[in-house]
């Protein structure tokens, strides 16, 4: 799984230039309730921002920063920035309202001391004009490493701009 992760952060990085020169993207900023392991959803919170930028087709590489906290206190949080990979399934030549997509990724937590995670996941985005659009995701973090455990679920909602 080690080389699987690592291969796909590289491919992540290796994209993120070539998608700037070439291609269009979007951003976001999204608002989450989220589940921890063994956890109840709105336990937990989230926020962020974050872009992904088309390198072919449907093909987007993104980065994003994000901050998870306990819903009771907001000030004990973890700090996330991640790099993904996701495809949406849109059509530039018959371009649509809603689009669904599906992502995966490498996450670093980041705190007093770090950990490492993976995540995947899917969602949609309604376009509601031609600059923004409504964005529903849901997202599951794995701790990478020895140990592999389910650490966070996430269902997230955000506004998307282009």
């Amino acid at each position: 799984m080690h080389a699987a992760l690592r291969t796909l952060l590289l491919l992540t990085l290796a994209l993120l230039p070539a998608a700037a020169q070439r291609y269009n993207g979007h951003g976001y900023f999204y608002y989450g309730v989220d589940a921890p392991s063994n956890g109840n959803l709105a336990q937990m919170m989230s926020t962020g921002i974050g872009g992904e930028a088309f390198v072919w087709k449907g093909l987007a590489a993104g980065v994003e920063l994000g901050y998870l906290f306990p819903r009771t206190e907001p000030g004990i949080g973890v700090g996330l920035f991640g790099l993904s990979g996701a495809w949406h399934f849109v059509n530039r030549d018959n371009p649509r309202k809603f689009i669904p997509f599906v992502t995966a990724g490498y996450t670093l937590g980041f705190r007093q001391g770090v950990a490492n995670l993976y995540h995947f996941g899917g969602g949609a985005t309604y376009w509601f004009s031609r600059r923004a659009g409504l964005r529903t995701e849901l997202r599951l973090y794995e701790y990478a490493g020895a140990y592999q455990q389910h650490f966070d679920t996430s269902v997230r909602f955000g506004i998307q701009i282009r």
